[in-house]
């Protein structure tokens, strides 16, 4: 007879090619199985990932600001850069 430790824990299921969020990975759900990985470690380990993917994700949001802002800049000034030169 199965233990209730062997019996599966329901998941939602995350679809690839959707970037993961951090929630998704502090709330990941195994089975547990006799001679298993230490459910503490693993708990401790995904979200140590989702701390740093948390991480990553608003440093990559920064870059594409800084990125909306610099392009923006760019245009501003080749518009004043094209205006001055037509005048001459």
């Amino acid at each position: 007879m199965a233990s209730r430790r062997d019996e599966p824990r329901p998941t939602r299921e995350i679809q690839r090619g959707t970037p993961l969020r951090p929630w998704q990975i502090r709330e990941r759900c195994f089975n547990v199985r006799r001679q298993g990985l230490d459910p503490v470690e693993i708990r401790a380990f995904l979200h140590r990932v989702a701390d740093e993917l948390t991480v990553a994700q608003t440093a990559l949001v920064a870059v594409q600001e800084e990125n909306v802002r610099i392009k923006n800049a760019l245009r501003t000034w080749q518009s004043a850069q094209s205006a001055n030169h037509r005048y001459r």
